[in-house]
């Protein structure tokens, strides 16, 4: 029972909501500037604070539980040769079949050992979110990142206008301890969404998963792409940004370009 607990992601889930109402209720309880503005009958950012970390927590759920892109069967056949073809033939990789649940691999897939299914443009496996981050859910993978990083730089001011001074160090500690464990947790978290959203935002503006960006010379549609590191899918920063933010139309991701001409191969 506690290996399904794990194996669903349920324990991971429920730490990271646990750990998030902790340390809010730490930072509307110690005499921060919530509090402050409590007590003096101003709800405007206690209110639109408590919206932003509600919102954090309903974004990371949405895509925790998000169906990422899973390949559930077949390519159509004449898909098939339309993908191969838009690459040169000189270099044009063989749709294969995966190793692991035998249904035929897109362009940009990968099988994830974790949730043993093939995910379309896989990015990576998130144990923070215990779930792919693919095609579905990369989009909204990002947006969660970056709100969850104005609620943590929020919560950093909140917390550091909470910390009272004293005279000693031993009544200090025990009146901030519970800030500054708080504080500590928090900038931690900070740390590791800023790392993770400029990585993710370098990515995305030349069309490029984590999974390409790192074992490029392993994957047959980009090993043979030449020694510059040319990325095959790139159309250039305003275009991939439009392509991955824009919810209003479909996007083949697999679809490459060759920057030698002006049209797509």
């Amino acid at each position: 029972m506690v290996q399904n607990m794990f194996r669903t992601g349920f324990l991971v889930r429920a730490s990271h909501t646990l750990l998030t109402w902790v340390i809010t209720l730490i930072l509307f309880l110690h005499n921060t500037d919530l509090r402050k503005c409590e007590e003096r009958g101003e709800l405007l950012l206690p209110v639109v604070f408590f919206l932003l970390v509600m919102l954090s927590v309903l974004l990371y759920f949405a895509v925790s539980l998000m169906d990422p892109g899973f390949v559930l069967t077949d390519t159509v056949k004449g898909s098939n040769e339309e993908m191969e073809s838009m690459i040169p033939q000189s270099s044009t990789p063989r749709l294969r079949r995966c190793g692991y649940c035998l249904l035929q691999q897109p362009m940009r897939a990968k099988h994830c050992q974790t949730c043993k299914r093939c995910v379309r443009r896989f990015d990576h496996h998130c144990p923070w979110i215990e779930n792919c981050v693919g095609e579905r859910n990369h989009r909204w993978f990002i947006v969660y990142l970056l709100v969850q990083l104005l609620a943590l730089l929020w919560a950093l001011h909140i917390a550091l206008s909470g910390i009272s001074p004293s005279v000693s160090w031993e009544p200090w500690f025990r009146a901030n301890g519970f800030l500054l464990a708080a504080l500590a947790v928090v900038g931690v978290f900070s740390l590791v969404v800023v790392l993770l959203l400029g990585c993710h935002l370098y990515l995305v503006s030349v069309n490029c998963t984590t999974w390409e960006f790192m074992s490029r010379h392993r994957i047959s549609y980009l090993k043979n792409c030449g020694d510059d590191e040319q990325n095959p899918f790139d159309r250039g920063l305003v275009c991939n940004l439009w392509d991955f933010f824009c919810a209003c139309r479909t996007v083949v991701w697999e679809q490459t370009y060759d920057r030698n001409t002006p049209n797509s191969v």
